[in-house]
């Protein structure tokens, strides 16, 4: 058994087990997120484009950033009239999937002349 006598470098090592845990525990899958978009595609669009001028796109956005926002409506942190009651249900697995799948999608911009 190696032994830790600095204890910075244990907790570094432990943080980063932690990280690395958590972060493959979730596997992304795309392909299930489209098939959960369905339930958001009133609204967000299957392919990410909003529909409503009061919903965000969300197609190209960061992973990161909707697995983030999609918890905080899950936990409450964030409330939102329909996100939090759509949100309240999902599981990380789900959260991430759909979050991989909003990610995968290519957005092009182009620029006026």
């Amino acid at each position: 058994m190696l032994k830790m006598s600095n204890p910075v470098l244990s907790a570094v090592i432990l943080a980063t087990s932690i990280l690395t845990l958590s972060s493959t525990a979730f596997a992304a899958d795309p392909a299930e997120g489209r098939k959960l978009a369905s339930q958001c595609k009133v609204c967000h669009g299957l392919d990410g484009i909003a529909k409503i001028p009061i919903a965000p796109n969300l197609a190209g956005e960061s992973q990161i950033y909707i697995q983030n926002q999609l918890k905080a409506f899950r936990s409450g942190k964030r409330e939102h009239e329909m996100m939090s009651v759509v949100a309240k249900n999902l599981t990380d697995q789900q959260i991430a999937d759909l979050a991989a799948w909003y990610q995968s999608i290519e957005i092009t911009a182009k620029m006026p002349e």
